[in-house]
């Protein structure tokens, strides 16, 4: 559902003025979205480590706060049973964590489709983003998949609408080609179809830099962050500090590699891994959930989570440099194995 016109007054005011939303009467609202009577202007208190909650960190200089943990529709969407994935989704949003990743491709839109029908009732619970997968073709073709999502999520506003999967060279001169895709991020917010627009990639922070060099008005940008990446065509290194000197919200993906194959190999623990993203100046982190071993693994880590000192950071990048500097538990940069299906296809690769 789309906001009421009393909504809408509420996503205006500055977060955190609990009067405001009291006056408004959707405080109960916001408590669900992240907002804490802590709060104050767009500024997280902080909590205590032992209360046992999410953190929220602030969505760049949005003005919205969302949980450091985001719930990743991918994984999420091949889950066969459709009640036990709602039913670890709700499992999710119950413990606090109400930021909700999709795309139009994901799973050949069933993540949407699934996610559509678990938020019935529950849309105003929670921070949604989906993303628009046209790869380079134009603005017609992506408000198109917009009006897609916007069916199947079941809903007629994203909190979050992005650029999905930049991740060949060509991508950014595509996008912000004359009625390219950067034009439908323009007209979906305009026309209140969504309210924060960004962009994504996986493979080469020189892709991103060239995304970011359009000095265009993205809200977020979505990356792969981990402990090898901090040594080998490193995100952290190049694209991080800039999206945080502009003020534009990073969001992490990937800390277990894609596929945790470090972590069953036993280089890094979990622990580790998502403790090291989450010390980064990152508004959320993006985790590929698909069970509930995963969901309560994610949530101890997450609701223990002390930030790691800059020498404990180091110490880590140290230890499994020699396992970083060939890309082999980053593939989906070294590779192109993570690359989607249409991406591929609109690029002419196989």
């Amino acid at each position: 559902m789309k906001p009421e016109s009393s909504d809408r007054d509420f996503w205006s005011l500055p977060m955190g003025r609990r009067e405001a939303l009291k006056a408004l009467g959707l405080l109960g609202a916001a408590v669900a979205l992240g907002v804490q009577p802590g709060q104050v202007d767009g500024k997280v208190s902080e909590r205590s480590a032992t209360s046992r909650e999410i953190p929220l960190r602030p969505l760049g200089k949005t003005g919205v706060v969302v949980s450091a943990l985001c719930f990743g529709g991918a994984h999420w969407g091949r889950i066969e049973d459709d009640t036990e994935a709602i039913r670890l989704l709700f499992e999710a949003i119950d413990a606090g964590v109400t930021f909700l990743d999709n795309a139009w491709e994901y799973n050949r839109g069933r993540s949407e489709e699934l996610m559509g029908q678990a938020l019935r009732g529950r849309r105003q619970d929670v921070f949604l983003m989906t993303k628009v997968c046209s790869h380079g073709r134009d603005k017609k073709v992506a408000l198109q998949q917009l009006d897609e999502s916007l069916r199947r999520l079941k809903t007629d506003y994203l909190d979050l609408w992005q650029i999905h999967e930049v991740v060949y060279e060509d991508d950014p001169d595509l996008h912000f080609a004359p009625g390219g895709a950067a034009e439908a991020l323009l007209e979906a917010k305009r026309q209140g179809k969504v309210r924060f627009i960004g962009f994504t990639g996986h493979k080469d922070p020189k892709i991103h830099l060239k995304m970011l060099s359009h000095d265009f008005p993205f809200d977020t940008c979505q990356m792969p962050l981990n402990v090898f990446d901090g040594t080998y065509q490193s995100f952290e290194q190049e694209v991080l500090p800039v999206l945080n000197q502009r003020g534009i919200a990073p969001i992490g993906m990937k800390s277990l590699s894609g596929n945790a194959e470090p972590i069953k190999q036993g280089i890094v623990t979990p622990d580790e891994a998502i403790r090291y993203v989450l010390s980064l100046p990152i508004a959320s982190l993006v985790s590929g959930i698909d069970s509930r071993d995963v969901l309560k693994q994610n949530l101890e880590i997450v609701r223990n989570f002390t930030s790691m000192t800059a020498a404990e950071m180091q110490r880590l990048r140290s230890r499994v440099a020699r396992y970083a500097m060939d890309g082999r538990f980053e593939l989906f940069k070294s590779t192109n194995r993570y690359d989607g299906r249409i991406g591929r296809e609109q690029h002419g690769i196989s």
